[in-house]
């Protein structure tokens, strides 16, 4: 019998990491999942704003509601999903923004989105060679890059970006859905502030040095982001240079929130969207009062998000923005909450992944299994569902499945 403290060591309890230890609890292995964070859930996040509200400072929607394994899992804890269409679904409130116009702005997103499907047929590229040339949208498209990928368009890979699947159904969970990804890990066997630092794989055990000593397993299942992986946060011995490769290619992106309470709330009506410019990309967008809240969440993205994050520079931006498109009583009105800082976060570095223009097929190369004893999961290895919390999920639980399968 190996000499081994555990049969399978998870490193990260992000939703991955969670999913995959799930899945193997009650199958007779003695597994561990170490976390860096003091806290689980990664970067699924939920704090308590003002009389209680969940303030999710990470992921915050259901993408591909209608069959995402979260709304399940979330229903079963006992928290309510909120069937609501999403504000971007609705007609924006910038008075700078007629009828007429956002007719014309989503008559050239559904352009610029089926060029971006039909050069999926063609050698990769930069999915900023799409825009069309001069276009008065191309600043907004840009900006919605920011939120969804986490960075511009010149640094998104065309092909990558094809291969993403999404139903179009988008739900929350009331109770945060970063409550609902940490409930879930709830009974497992977690070691907290416990970081790994290097995994050495060349004998028939693995063992890990950690913050808290030496830990010697079978299988590991490594869950952490490409932005650890790529600085090399964890040392591999032997060196994994496919892997450090794959998530240079495979960057986070930076996807960025700011909570701010609201004197005045009915200036607009609840589950509003606001743009910060219609005319820039370095712009913030507001979801005005959600779930009739008295808040507004805002939402920064890709270089303006990490220059933000860099100045400590959030609340003034977006106060700028408010009183740009409200007047300046709101400056008065609004008070900030929370933040989230997601690129200098140490155990992260950035939000979700995305791969760079002519990369594409990076993802299946971070994914793959070495040796049969070391096992990759995360979002950033999901090949259509990557940057999501059910991407994650998904791979957590196919690790889960190749530690069963393996000799």
């Amino acid at each position: 019998m190996r000499n081994v403290d555990f049969d399978v060591a998870i490193i990260g309890a992000g939703a991955a990491g969670l999913a995959a230890g799930r899945r193997l609890a009650g199958t007779g292995l003695a597994v561990i999942i170490l976390e860096a964070r003091d806290r689980t859930g990664g970067r699924a996040h939920t704090v308590a704003g003002p009389g209680g509200a969940a303030l999710d400072m990470g992921c915050g929607w259901l993408h591909s509601a209608d069959r995402n394994p979260w709304v399940g899992i979330a229903e079963q804890l006992g928290l309510t999903v909120d069937r609501a269409d999403p504000p971007w679904n609705k007609p924006a409130a910038n008075r700078d923004f007629p009828p007429t116009d956002q007719r014309a702005y989503r008559d050239a997103s559904e352009s610029f989105y089926a060029r971006l499907e039909a050069a999926a047929a063609e050698p990769d590229r930069a999915a900023a060679e799409l825009l069309a040339p001069g276009s008065r949208w191309n600043p907004m498209l840009e900006a919605t890059s920011t939120y969804y990928n986490g960075a511009e368009l010149e640094r998104v890979s065309v092909l990558d970006f094809h291969r993403y699947e999404d139903s179009g159904v988008n739900w929350r969970v009331v109770e945060g859905y970063g409550r609902a990804v940490r409930d879930f890990g709830q009974g497992l066997q977690v070691k907290l502030n416990c970081a790994v630092s290097r995994i050495d794989h060349r004998g028939k055990v693995v063992q890990l040095e950690t913050t808290q000593g030496m830990i010697r397993a079978g299988s590991v299942i490594v869950t952490i982001s490409t932005h650890l992986l790529a600085t090399e946060a964890i040392r591999f011995d032997p060196p994994l240079p496919d892997k450090v490769e794959a998530a240079h290619v495979l960057p986070l992106g930076v996807a960025d929130k700011l909570f701010l309470t609201l004197d005045r709330p009915d200036i607009l009506p609840p589950e509003t969207r606001l743009h910060g410019s219609l005319t820039t990309s370095r712009t913030a967008s507001f979801h005005w009062r959600p779930f009739g809240r008295p808040l507004t969440e805002v939402y920064f993205g890709g270089a303006l998000a990490i220059e933000l994050e860099l100045d400590d520079a959030f609340v003034a931006f977006a106060v700028d923005q408010l009183v740009a498109q409200l007047g300046s009583d709101i400056r008065s009105s609004v008070h900030p909450v929370a933040r989230s800082a997601w690129h200098l976060d140490p155990w992260a570095g950035g939000s979700y992944s995305h791969a760079l223009p002519g990369h594409s097929g990076a993802r299946e190369i971070l994914a793959a299994p070495v040796d049969g004893r070391l096992f990759f999961a995360g979002e950033a290895c999901s090949i259509h569902s990557f940057s999501t919390t059910h991407g994650a999920y998904e791979t957590g639980i196919a690790a889960a499945e190749a530690v069963l399968r393996a000799p």
